[in-house]
């Protein structure tokens, strides 16, 4: 009976001991496995919501003893309308949104995680097309451009898709040129949209004065105006290019992030075998930026920048983290082209200004 005894207990010793090992494995330590999880309250950019709704991403969180809980909003909500008490940190997807959140709060633990410049969601015959009328090209390792000056200057003399040289053979569509984009009255994306066309139409620099903001703001305005319905969310027109091909949305604002995502995706991607990724020169970086409301966030902020297994996670997501072969990586996997380095990207204006830009063109939908 002792031999059976301590033949168990050996059994039990060698089965607990093994329990330890996976646990040390999965977490860092079988004491960090045990240990409480703190919990913290964010609200968000919608776009950041399918990372942090990852299986993989919670569980990796899990491992340094966090837990994410998510409510979304329009970045110029959260910096203007929602109320943040109870919040433990707030995320939006712009930094002049987050310089407001800081400023308002008092918080000081500010930092950029992740980014995604804009890019324009076309489809091969529409950027052909563009390119034989000068205003795309597409560079040695294959990137499209979309000159956002030649652009304005089609938006600007109203030209349609049928009246440009080719299109009889590539898009002729009677629709005027136009590139589709959320409301820029709530959402980041065409607040984005806005800021990069202030710069081209300022003569390549941030506007500041109040004589600059009347002076792009009747182009700045018909660039949204002209869409008549714009989706509230950036999640919406993409969808609508997904679904709805060229003839309904030949041109789409959008995260570079929500492209490459897509591409990415396990359970097959939506992207059409004509689906192309276009950079505006200039682009502008929508900087997504974590404010932190609480202590706990900032070891958040800090294990989204630097932990190995949440920026390859984001990355799968299409966000881009401080090394840009990460995502050109994940990209050309899934059969996308992305631009590694960017060079041509505008800075956009300070939180005031840009209020003040998409408030006067608020105004034209009331008129």
């Amino acid at each position: 009976m002792r031999k059976l005894v301590g033949a168990a207990l050996a059994v039990l010793l060698v089965a607990a001991t093994a329990t330890l090992f996976v646990l040390d494995r999965r977490s860092g330590s079988a004491d960090a496995a045990a240990g409480p999880v703190t919990t913290l309250r964010g609200v968000i950019g919608s776009e950041k919501e399918a990372f942090f709704d990852d299986p993989r991403v919670r569980e990796a969180l899990s491992a340094h003893g966090l837990a994410v809980e998510v409510d979304t909003a329009g970045s110029r909500q959260i910096a203007t309308d929602v109320d943040l008490d109870g919040y433990d940190f707030a995320f939006p997807s712009s930094a002049p949104a987050a310089q407001r959140i800081a400023e308002s709060t008092g918080a000081s633990a500010v930092s950029s995680p992740f980014w995604s410049p804009m890019v324009v969601a076309t489809h091969e015959p529409v950027v052909q097309l563009l390119a034989r009328n000068g205003a795309a090209s597409r560079d040695a390792g294959g990137v499209w451009h979309l000159d956002l000056a030649a652009y304005l200057a089609m938006v600007r003399e109203g030209t349609r898709w049928n009246e440009l040289e080719g299109a009889a053979q590539l898009y002729g569509s009677p629709r005027a040129v136009l590139i589709t984009s959320t409301d820029v009255r709530t959402s980041n994306s065409a607040a984005m949209y806005l800021a990069d066309a202030a710069w081209v139409l300022n003569g390549g620099g941030v506007v500041t004065t109040r004589e600059q903001q009347e002076a792009v703001l009747p182009q700045l305005s018909h660039l949204f105006l002209a869409q008549g319905f714009s989706a509230a969310s950036s999640d919406e027109p993409f969808d609508d290019y997904l679904s709805q091909g060229a003839g309904a949305l030949p041109l789409v604002m959008a995260y570079e992030a929500q492209f490459v995502g897509e591409a990415a995706r396990g359970d097959g991607s939506r992207l059409g075998p004509d689906a192309v990724l276009a950079y505006p020169d200039p682009t502008v970086a929508s900087k997504h930026t974590l404010v932190a409301l609480a202590p706990g966030a900032e070891r958040l902020a800090d294990l989204l920048a630097t932990d190995p297994e949440l920026t390859a996670l984001a990355a799968e997501h299409g966000f881009r983290t401080g090394d840009g072969s990460v995502l050109a990586g994940v990209a050309a996997q899934h059969g996308a082209t992305v631009q590694q380095s960017l060079t041509d990207v505008a800075d956009p204006p300070s939180f005031e200004v840009l209020e003040a830009l998409i408030d006067a063109v608020a105004a034209g939908y009331g008129a």
